[in-house]
């Protein structure tokens, strides 16, 4: 599996993480782990990641997250429906 991820968010103490396996991309934020002083850990937010990729790719095994179905072409040549005075 591969794993991207993205920059520390203070704001929401949070990391932006995207799974990826085959045709299958995942995208969701991951809390952050802090030191005892409050600063962000980079290192134990990495393991924390990696704890998360594998409920990820079990949820991948089991069909729980899937490559989305693309939605419905528009169909340009229709006109659009009367619109009451």
């Amino acid at each position: 599996m591969k794993i991207t991820i993205g920059a520390y968010d203070a704001a929401t103490r949070t990391v932006a993480v995207t799974f990826e396996e085959g045709e299958i991309e995942h995208k969701r934020t991951v809390n952050a782990c802090h030191d005892r002083h409050g600063g962000y850990d980079e290192a134990a937010t990495a393991a924390r990641i990696d704890d998360v990729a594998r409920g990820v790719a079990q949820k991948i095994l089991v069909g729980a997250i899937t490559v989305p179905e693309p939605a419905p072409a528009f169909d340009t040549g229709a006109e659009a429906p009367a619109v009451p005075d």
